[in-house]
């Protein structure tokens, strides 16, 4: 029920308009008001809807999740701001709009632009949730290649280009018709053309206080005056009046209701979900991390596979909260243009990797991925990984005294190996001091932490091994 009291703004705004309705004909600032207006109901009821589990099981990582966002922003917010400005460059610059006509068109072709975008995000968005989760008779995935879903939306991402270049040039018209609007301001008036309604009301002088005679002739009548004045919100309106005041209890009970929630996370370690597999990124593949950080990769792919069959047949086992625990900040994503990439370690070869950055075709027909060819030219700078290193264990990230003193040199010993297993494979050589191999090293570890036994089961089994082998 979280979207009725919105719902109840945009029926407000729109009932203001009772009798007056031809007058949004003629004018465009009424005609965007309306439309923003209606684009905030529909937004705040999108919201909440996608919020049931049912709905984000099949929303949740999809484009529909795109189309809501981008109805709010453009549809509710952009719309709201059009409007607004039509109405205040008249009243700035003093003189008639230079083009209502002008305004009108922009209205109508940013509307038409902003319908065509979310709807192709919508229908992106239920198509991919669906094909996502589609058994066959079988029992396996009917889409088991992610790419499948990718050919099939790119006509709904052609739509969406189309209405968002009509959005674009709608506003463009905008400036255009603004700029005009300045340029026939007057140098001097003597009347201003528009007038602003006065800020300040008249005063009244508040009714005297009851008399302590009044007070006990009318006690009921008193009763009924106070409750009259907390159901109309009186005491809500006093406190409006003290803006210091309010500002300041406001501000103390953000933070005690922060700090209730924050505080427990430090000082009950219980509260932090850990796995003793999971151990932080080496150098070289905090390297990588920053590298797949700078060219966006979290745009297109996630990092968290959900409890759903749908998802751990597609992806693997399903993502646990202690192996983000050194991720700072977590890459759980927000969309998948891409595949979900929290399980993708060791699942290709090194060399797989190396050609899927330098040119994604050559490895997925049908990628529309683009080519990040400049990683296998462009050198890593090796100097700013102890200061990566030496910042995660600032923020708790344990490293051992080896990592925290001689990073660099560890990040090279780990990159030459991942080069000559690339160059052993029929790869290109000399990828040694290239951020593709950093780039390869974060993408290897991804997921992996989980499958690896925990480190004093891994000493104790090379114990036992070492005590086997000794000499009677």
């Amino acid at each position: 029920m979280l979207w009725m009291p919105s719902w109840g703004g945009m029926i407000n705004g729109l009932l203001t308009l009772r009798g007056a309705w031809h007058k949004v004909a003629e004018d465009p600032v009424l005609k965007f008001f309306v439309v923003a207006i209606t684009f905030y109901g529909m937004s705040t009821f999108e919201g909440p809807m996608m919020s049931i589990k049912s709905v984000n099981a099949l929303s949740h990582y999809t484009d529909w999740t795109i189309g809501h966002v981008h109805g709010g922003t453009l549809g509710w917010v952009g719309f709201m701001i059009f409007g607004m400005l039509y109405w205040l460059a008249p009243r700035l610059f003093q003189t008639e709009l230079y083009s209502k006509t002008l305004a009108t068109t922009h209205f109508w072709i940013a509307t038409i632009g902003i319908v065509l975008y979310v709807v192709a995000l919508w229908t992106a968005g239920i198509t991919q949730g669906l094909m996502w989760r589609a058994f066959d008779e079988t029992g396996r995935l009917a889409y088991p290649d992610f790419v499948e879903t990718v050919v099939k939306l790119l006509p709904m991402y052609w739509v969406r280009a189309l209405g968002g270049a009509l959005y674009l040039i709608g506003a463009l018209l905008m400036a255009y018709n603004l700029l005009r609007t300045w340029q026939r301001r007057p140098a001097q008036y003597a009347e201003p053309i528009f007038t602003a309604p006065a800020l300040a009301r008249d005063y009244v002088e508040p009714p005297p206080p009851p008399s302590p005679l009044e007070r006990t002739q009318a006690p009921v009548a008193q009763i009924g005056i106070r409750l009259e004045k907390l159901l109309l919100g009186y005491w809500h309106r006093r406190w409006e009046g003290l803006p210091v005041l309010l500002t300041v209890m406001t501000v103390v009970a953000v933070v005690v209701a922060s700090l209730f929630e924050i505080l427990p996370t430090f000082l009950i370690r219980s509260n932090v979900p850990t796995i003793t597999a999971v151990r932080p990124y080496t150098p070289l593949e905090l390297a990588g991390r920053d590298i797949y950080l700078r060219e966006g990769c979290f745009n297109c792919h996630s990092q968290m596979v959900r409890p759903f069959r749908a998802e751990t047949e597609r992806y693997g086992e399903y993502s646990k909260a202690g192996e983000f625990v050194y991720d700072h900040p977590f890459q759980w994503g927000s969309r998948r243009i891409g595949p979900d990439l929290h399980r993708v370690g060791g699942k290709y070869q090194h060399l797989w990797h190396v050609g899927h950055m330098e040119n994604p075709r050559s490895i997925q027909a049908g990628s529309i991925m683009p080519s990040y060819d400049w990683l296998l030219t462009r050198d890593l700078d090796f100097a700013v990984i102890q200061r990566r290193v030496e910042a995660m264990a600032m923020i708790g990230v344990p490293y051992d005294r080896a990592a925290l003193t001689r990073a660099p040199a560890l990040a090279a010993a780990q990159a030459r190996e991942i080069a000559a297993a690339v160059a052993k494979d029929g790869g290109p050589t000399g990828l040694e001091r290239k951020e593709i191999i950093a780039l390869t090293a974060y993408l290897q570890r991804l997921g992996t932490d989980i499958k690896a036994p925990p480190p004093a089961a891994t000493a104790a089994a090379a114990g036992a091994a070492s005590g086997a082998g000794a000499i009677p």
